[in-house]
């Protein structure tokens, strides 16, 4: 509202002088649309024309999945060929772009174009078009392009003109292009703005869009006018019906592109041709492929989640899509593992975790690192059994999971060792590698099995800009120190350079010392949300695109990370090859 109301004060006191009057709401207006008094026939439609709307659409959603379908084509022909090579190579393909549309415009409007008398075009069909209000500003858009006096180029008219005055006077001018130059413009402007969209210049697609259409309604218009004999239709409806035909077959938007177009007439009363066409042609083309946007988003890989999942997927769960081979951080980490981790790696969040082994006081001698981190997942887990022995006795019965029944056995007693031996014993009834689900993707090809899958107790997320800010203003400790003289960060340190955080390859590592010590806990998030290997994957994919989630750790009954879902891994292609996996182990 604020741009709006800005660039129409400032076009209303620049063109007119009248500074504060707002006359100029916008940059896209077609005018109004009006019938001549004159003329007691003429209605901007009427019940009789939807059907023609109808078919119009369904015509529109042809041609722009044509034009998708072509487009496609050539946007992969660029990944493959003209992508790859140097930069001077995307110049030159648009230079040579600009130079064929240069050619074929000024032949096309040289030996295709027809000489009409200048009179033809001062018979118009709406006064209300700024451009008609005199002789001298109707000539002003018309070009005569090597005609005779009095006569004008329809074609070059079309080709010479602005996008917007061309559309405006294919809304506006009756009687001002012939069939054959409409057919002709069409075809030359659909290949030609075909062949632009994607180039490596900023070219639009919505303005040509509705330039093209319009071509093809005053096209149908035309027939219609003088080979049928109806002539009670609305040339200038026709012309903005087809616009929106043609788009609608592009980008397959509907609400919006309706709203747009009608704010652009200020007519209310096309509100329903306009639905019924737009979702017509919608229908037609989503029947061959997608809108031209998702085209190129699925080519340039972004991972853009559909609305829902189809119903086959459900039978899928999490554990069949996560990624089992996880990067992961411990809850202290040393500089060196982190500045690795961050500069192998391209991941936005990390798990924070603690392996589970079975000889770990033997680790813990002369080695406050391991220690740090031991000591760290013995407190987690003996928070844990003592809350789930509170709840086995509040329901006054006893839990199932082997972590409640170990609790129950021993978390009675306070003396420090038998908490140790509680400790070692939970892992070691845990200590059960799990099944090599990906053994072509496993980390090293040198690692036991064991190695490869070792229980990983789950502690949180922590984000890579995170860790990055923590590496730049130094938190850490030193080994010989306790992690609790590592200085702390407040909220407000940590989000300083939100959204632009330093990048972990300008980072300076002669300012850092590789055996530093990182505590990643106070700045981790202990409680993300989580799913279990079995949750089904419509779950999954609502849970992730409702919260607006990157990062979903999958966690199994026990609290040990198993895998991680992101994106890529919600998305229609990856979802439809492992269902094929799926089947194929059936």
């Amino acid at each position: 509202m604020s741009a709006t109301f800005t660039l129409n004060f400032f076009r209303s006191g620049i063109q007119f002088g009248s500074w504060g009057s707002f006359q100029l709401p916008g940059l896209l207006n077609f005018g109004e649309f009006k019938c001549s008094d004159s003329d007691k026939k003429c209605h901007l439609w009427t019940a009789m024309d939807l059907g023609f709307f109808v078919v119009m659409g369904v015509v529109g959603g042809l041609l722009g999945a044509t034009f998708n379908c072509l487009n496609k084509r050539l946007a992969k022909y660029r990944m493959r060929n003209v992508h790859p090579k140097p930069k001077l190579v995307r110049v030159l393909e648009s230079l040579l772009v600009s130079l064929v549309t240069t050619v074929v415009v000024f032949v096309a409007s040289m030996v295709l174009g027809e000489c009409r008398q200048m009179s033809s075009a001062s018979q118009v069909g709406n006064d209300s078009f700024p451009l008609q209000v005199t002789s001298e500003e109707v000539n002003s858009s018309i070009k005569t392009f090597f005609c005779p006096n009095e006569t004008y180029n329809d074609m070059a008219t079309l080709f010479f003109n602005p996008q917007e005055s061309g559309i405006l006077q294919l809304f506006h001018q009756d009687n001002t292009f012939s069939p054959i130059t409409l057919a002709l413009f069409f075809v030359l402007y659909f290949v030609l703005a075909c062949w632009t969209y994607g180039i490596s210049v900023p070219s639009g697609l919505f303005v040509p869009s509705l330039l093209c259409g319009a071509a093809f309604g005053r096209l149908v218009a035309n027939v219609l006018k003088s080979y049928i004999g109806l002539g009670h239709i609305y040339s200038g409806t026709f012309a903005l019906i087809g616009a929106a035909a043609f788009l609608g077959g592009v980008v397959r938007m509907s609400i919006s592109l309706t709203v747009i177009l009608m704010e652009s007439t200020s007519e209310i009363t096309y509100g329903l041709p306009i639905m019924v066409t737009l979702m017509v042609a919608k229908w037609t083309g989503d029947f061959f492929n997608k809108g031209i946007y998702d085209i190129h988003v699925g080519l340039r890989g972004v991972p853009l989640l559909e609305w829902e999942t189809e119903v086959e997927m459900d039978k899928l769960r999490a554990s069949d899509i996560m990624e089992p081979n996880l990067t992961y951080v411990y809850p202290h980490t040393r500089i060196q593992s982190l500045v690795s981790i961050l500069r192998t790696t391209v991941h936005h969040a990390f798990p924070v975790v603690t392996e589970n082994r079975g000889n770990e006081k033997e680790f813990m001698k002369g080695n406050q690192l391991i220690s740090n981190n031991i000591k760290y997942k013995k407190c987690s887990i003996l928070t844990r059994a003592g809350e789930q022995r509170r709840r086995s006795q509040s329901m006054k019965s006893y839990p199932s999971s082997e972590l409640r029944n170990v609790c129950d056995e021993h978390v009675t007693s306070e003396d420090p060792g038998e908490k140790e031996d509680l400790l070692q014993q939970m892992l070691e009834r845990r200590y059960t590698p799990y099944p090599n689900l990906y053994p072509d993707q496993s980390p090293s090809e040198d690692w036991t099995m064991e190695e490869r899958f070792r229980p990983l107790t789950f502690h949180g997320l922590i984000l890579r800009s995170q860790l990055v800010t923590l590496l730049v203003r130094g938190v850490c400790y030193s080994e010989s120190q306790s992690s609790a003289s590592q200085p702390r960060l407040s909220y407000a340190e940590m989000a300083e350079d939100y959204p632009r955080y330093p990048d972990i390859h300008d980072l300076d590592l002669t300012l850092l010392n590789p055996r530093m010590i990182v505590d990643v806990t106070p700045y981790m998030n202990p409680a993300p949300f989580t799913v279990s290997p079995n949750t089904h994957v419509s779950q999954v994919f609502n849970l992730f695109r409702t919260m607006g989630l990157r990062h979903l750790p999958v966690v199994n009954a026990v609290g040990e990370i198993v895998g991680v879902i992101t994106r890529h891994n919600l998305t229609r292609e990856f979802l439809q090859a492992r269902l094929r996996q799926h089947y194929q182990t059936l």
